[in-house]
């Protein structure tokens, strides 16, 4: 009997303890909980003002990782913010990839390593300036597919990378419900901008795909960017420079102010001039979307833009992404961005409790002056003065105290009486970047050259009696597509120009292996001519144009039945006529460039064609540069110049750096990007390989390696946002 008593203690016992180990695990869970309310986002049972930003991970290296996330969070970031690249992940249906830099949960518990929040922007669809909006062009080929609408085969394939997605993060812990550093997600990506184009369908799609995304059961809340009509269960947010002027605010009463997209500057592409955007700009917008709205989360994007390696870039879009970022390209800290943006930081988490629970009232100090307050009932206060007026001083008067206001400014009182932060005055230092050249690659016998072959008729084993779409044929496995066609002309054909109407982005014509002529396009206009006299033999010719497309489109409806490549070819004579080669011809048709095919840009594959000595006085159109240089000693990020190119690609030991395009220049005569960032990752000490694909003809004697370092200095205690910062 004694022994059964004995028995039912300790059953009695470990049932307690199963109960009580269950209970608290069960109150972890819920206390890790992101939850929100019409106030904030609340995170194990605390109200949180948060600043994010945006760091993609595939545009950085997995060595850089570190350093940008410390930086970040010294800048007073609380969340770093992520696109989810599927065509990086996902390059062929069932086949993934998650090594090297698309190694996504290593740059996750690398954030949650240092203390850090992330936000997982899934899409699948991203725009981000990024080929194809993120989409893996496989999709294309799906039968019976339209993109971003209410389409079963679209809604399937989206449903499953998305759900791959979160099971991958479900796995390692890492959702903020698991104790993991997620407090986010996001679905969809600025959807509004294209919903009207769909109907009914557009709106339907929405439901679904939100009602999809929580259904996951990750156990964060799930955010749309710029979608008024996002449904209850997500949370609509904005996007765009001026939040606190343009942002509506929540659709629900009982949803958070939220700025998931602050441009920090703007992409910029090639012909076109950088975006300056300014410090003391940013921090009034910040300022004001806090106050006005009482805004409890704010993203810059991009925190760090970084590099656009590859062909991973959007049509015309350059290789050095969002550069103007408080942390540039090559992740180091840009001043005074930076520092001011961290003193905002600093005054903002430290009256983040009086923001987050105290009344909120605002009222005129002026025709362009206004006051918001936040009044906590135990005497917690805190105000935002606003001069919108941009050229004067405003004197004002608040709680019986006289202030002066800077044009276009806000203060922030965190006691509703003294000043301790205004957006127009730096404080911080300033920064200078400098890039010094280590080495000129001008040895003339240390560049060797490979000629492209042009392709002819002959040559081609696809065929077909039409002018075919660019992208259809070329699948993204390459920039180019040779288009070819054999034309025979009477002998009184004489002063003959070849008419050619393109919708890709490039163009190069050659008539019987011998060049003709080039044109462009440019990010404003969908279409160009290319028109040039040519050289006709009497009988057969050959004619043959290569095709470019400098990155696919990333937005807007119907991306999948976008038209690129040629759509007229003709060729006039003098006497007028005219021989219309886009119709009773047959055309054949060879995807990408020798060179590319045999992979010349690796160590391994030189030898599979004939490299000859480089002659300065020669310059032939599409053309392989090859040469050796050493690496730069130090730590200091590399960067190539590249301005005395034409336009093509660059690979140190294998790994492309990214198109470059410096022939096309700004309406200032310049080019639009002349440095190519060389991760360190990328190099050896000693005898890297620099392999060039120009197709105009430049002067690689000019290329330089150079590093990039900044020198800072302390402001005075107000800097004009005139003076130059870079």
């Amino acid at each position: 009997m004694k022994m059964a008593v004995r028995i039912s203690f300790w059953l009695l016992l470990v049932c307690v303890l199963v109960m009580f180990i269950n209970g608290t695990s069960q109150q972890q869970q819920e206390g890790s909980l992101v939850k929100y309310d019409g106030r904030s986002l609340i995170i194990g049972g605390e109200r949180k003002i948060l600043f994010s930003g945006s760091i993609h991970y595939s545009r950085s290296t997995p060595q850089m990782w570190p350093s940008l996330i410390a930086k970040a969070k010294d800048g007073g970031l609380d969340v770093i913010q992520t696109y989810v690249f599927w065509n990086l992940h996902e390059p062929q249906p069932g086949q993934y990839d998650f090594t090297g830099r698309y190694d996504l949960v290593k740059f996750i518990k690398e954030v949650q390593a240092q203390g850090l929040y992330i936000c997982l922007r899934i899409g699948p669809y991203i725009e981000s300036e990024w080929t194809y909006g993120g989409f893996p062009f496989w999709l294309h080929d799906i039968p019976g597919i339209s993109y971003r609408t209410d389409n079963e085969p679209f809604k399937f394939y989206m449903q499953n990378f998305t759900t791959k997605i979160v099971n991958l993060m479900k796995s390692e812990s890492l959702y903020a419900s698991q104790g993991g550093p997620i407090i986010l997600s996001q679905i969809e990506n600025e959807y509004q901008n294209v919903e009207p184009a769909f109907g009914s369908k557009g709106y339907s799609y929405v439901r679904w795909a939100a009602s999809m995304a929580v259904g996951l059961q990750t156990g964060v809340p799930w955010v749309m960017c710029k979608q008024t009509d996002a449904p209850d269960s997500v949370i609509n947010t904005c996007n765009g420079m001026r939040c606190g002027e343009s942002f509506a605010g929540p659709n629900s009463p009982n949803k958070p102010s939220m700025w998931t997209e602050n441009w920090t500057s703007f992409f910029q592409v090639f012909g076109g001039k950088p975006y300056i955007r300014s410090a003391e700009d940013i921090a009034f917008h910040v300022s004001l979307f806090i106050a006005k709205t009482s805004g409890c989360y704010v993203n810059y994007y991009m925190y760090h833009g970084g590099t656009n390696f590859g062909h991973t870039a959007s049509a015309y879009v350059t290789t050095s992404y969002y550069d103007e970022a408080p942390l540039d390209e090559y992740g180091l800290i840009r001043q005074p961005k930076w520092g001011h943006l961290r003193e905002l930081h600093t005054v903002i988490k430290a009256c983040s409790k009086t923001l987050l629970n105290g009344n909120k009232s605002n009222f005129s100090l002026g025709q362009l002056q206004t006051a918001y307050v936040f009044q906590e009932d135990s005497g917690g206060c805190v105000a935002f003065l606003v001069n919108n007026d941009t050229k004067a001083i405003a004197n004002i008067e608040f709680r019986n105290r006289s202030y002066q206001l800077p044009p276009k400014s806000i203060s922030i009182l965190p006691d509703c009486s003294s000043i301790t932060f205004n957006t127009a005055k730096l404080t911080t230092e300033i920064g200078k970047r400098n890039v010094r050249t280590v080495q000129v690659l001008s040895s003339t016998t240390s560049w060797e050259v490979f000629d492209e072959q042009t392709v002819k008729f002959s040559d081609t084993s696809l065929q077909a009696d039409a002018l075919l779409e660019h992208m259809n044929v070329t699948k993204e496995t390459s920039d180019y597509l040779w288009y070819t066609v054999r034309l025979e002309v009477n002998s009184f054909c004489s002063k003959p120009v070849i008419h050619v109407k393109s919708f890709a982005h490039a163009a190069h014509a050659f008539v019987n292996g011998i060049y003709a002529g080039g044109a462009h396009g440019n990010h404003d206009v969908k279409s160009f001519l290319l028109e040039t006299p040519i050289t006709l033999d009497s009988g057969v010719n050959d004619v043959s144009i290569l095709s470019d497309m400098v990155g696919l489109p990333d937005s807007g409806p119907f991306l999948e039945q976008r038209f690129t490549g040629l759509s007229e070819v003709n060729v006039r004579c003098e006497e007028n006529d005219i021989y219309d080669l886009a119709v009773n011809n047959t055309w054949g048709y060879k995807v990408g460039l020798m060179g590319e095919d045999l992979q010349i840009y690796k160590e391994e594959n030189l030898e599979k064609v004939v490299w000859t000595g480089f002659d300065p006085s020669v310059k032939k159109p599409i053309t392989w540069y090859k040469m050796k240089f050493d690496a730069p000693e130090g730590d200091d990020p590399v960067a190539l110049d590249l301005r005395t190119m034409g336009k093509g690609e660059a690979w140190i030991n294998g790994q492309s750096i990214g198109r470059y395009w410096a022939s096309m220049l700004t309406y200032q005569g310049k080019p639009s990007q002349t440095l190519y960032h060389i991760p360190r990752s990328f190099l050896k000490e000693t005898e890297n390989l620099l392999v060039v694909l120009d197709e105009i003809g430049g002067d690689p004697l000019q290329i330089s390696v150079n590093t990039i370092s900044w020198t800072t200095s302390k402001s005075k205690k107000t800097c004009s946002k005139h003076d130059k910062q870079d």
